[in-house]
């Protein structure tokens, strides 16, 4: 039925288009509005679908967000944000981004470097001065280009105790002390390291002066009105006290445990939720946070190295797509499965947050396909 709909408001469009002499141009521009809602609909109604199945077959609990050129055009919560107490999930529930909070943690980055604060070709060892590596600049840290070990191999094998919570400036000390071998020289290659963006989260504290907390809730969050996003430290009771939290599940329906790697912030740590996302991503696209030149910079391909349709840029996963250029990030960490993607040139955003981490259901791929 609303496939004859759209031919038929399609068909009055192009008979308008032969007589716009004598037709007012709000006519016209009344159709292209109802051809607009119609797509729209249609377009709601093919992922609300395709997430209401899943959910159905024990395959996705979380929340979904879809927009396009700015408006928001679906919306809806499946399952539960503890399955042991059935607390229902809702669109302002918060989850842990996991990984979705490098390209929050890269926007501030580049928010101090706008304000002249700290410049891409520094060394990192200019603001951090014990640090043991040579040649590392925020840029390399930014691309994934530093070639630094992950901590989360590394302090399984020299932390002193995993009941003591790990912070960025003990995976620092760690460093600076035990001197791990890097994987390689910098800028010699890409390598996705969670280090890159929990030394950047550090760098935003001593350029800054204040936690990565603080500086995020006070120049992003509070700004933009994200009264659902916070910076989690590791601490069970920082999470006890927060309303509409979701928490994290292994599969199957097995709550995750805490983790002592959860005190370290920038590359994850940042909870929030779909519509604070939202909020997020419409304020990068009006220019609130960042220049178009920044932005630009963010979301083109690094790496000479990689292929078009795999590269990275400032905190961005990137896909060319044929000219269709896609930007997003996934992420993964105790429960939790999240994705950011959007389609550039078309203005599309869809946001997934899951906190059950089922691996095999999602894709980015097919997720695109939505869009």
């Amino acid at each position: 039925m609303k496939k004859y709909i759209i031919i038929i408001v399609l068909s009055v469009f192009i008979f308008n288009q032969k007589i716009a002499r004598v037709e007012r141009p709000s006519s016209e521009q009344f159709l292209i509005n109802q051809i607009h809602q119609i797509i729209a609909s249609k377009k709601a109604v093919k992922i609300d679908s395709f997430f209401s199945e899943r959910n159905k077959r024990n395959l996705f609990n979380g929340t979904v967000l879809f927009a396009e050129k700015g408006q928001l055009i679906y919306k809806n919560s499946f399952g539960y944000a503890d399955f042991k107490d059935k607390i229902p999930l809702r669109d302002n529930t918060a989850f842990q981004l996991a990984s979705v909070t490098k390209p929050l943690t890269a926007c501030a980055v580049l928010m101090l470097a706008e304000g002249g604060k700290l410049n891409l070709e520094d060394d990192i060892r200019d603001y951090l001065p014990e640090f043991p590596y040579d040649g590392i600049t925020i840029r390399l840290l930014l691309t994934h280009r530093s070639g630094l070990p992950d901590y989360m191999y590394f302090a399984d094998r020299i932390w002193k105790s995993r009941r003591i919570i790990l912070t960025n400036q003990d995976m620092i000390d760690l460093m600076t002390l035990y001197k791990p071998y890097r994987y390689y020289r910098p800028d010699r290659r890409y390598n996705y390291s969670n280090t890159n963006y929990a030394l950047l989260a550090a760098l935003i504290e001593k350029v800054s002066g204040i936690s990565f907390a603080d500086f995020m809730k006070l120049n992003i969050f509070e700004p933009l009105g994200m009264r659902n996003t916070f910076v989690y430290t590791g601490e069970d009771s920082q999470l006890d006290v927060i309303d509409n939290i979701a928490t994290g599940f292994d599969h199957p329906r097995r709550k995750a445990e805490n983790s002592y790697l959860n005190g370290i912030v920038g590359d994850k740590g940042i909870y929030s939720t779909v519509e604070d996302l939202f909020r997020w991503d419409q304020a990068l696209q009006n220019g609130k946070l960042l220049s178009l030149f920044s932005l630009e910079e963010a979301f083109s391909p690094a790496h000479k190295d990689l292929r078009d349709y795999d590269n990275y840029g400032f905190g961005w996963r990137i896909n060319l797509n044929n000219g269709d250029k896609i930007i997003f990030h996934s992420g993964w960490w105790k429960g939790f499965k999240t994705y950011f993607i959007r389609k550039v040139n078309q203005e599309k955003t869809i946001i997934i947050l899951t906190n059950t981490a089922n691996h095999h259901f999602l894709s980015i791929r097919r997720l695109c396909e939505l869009l």
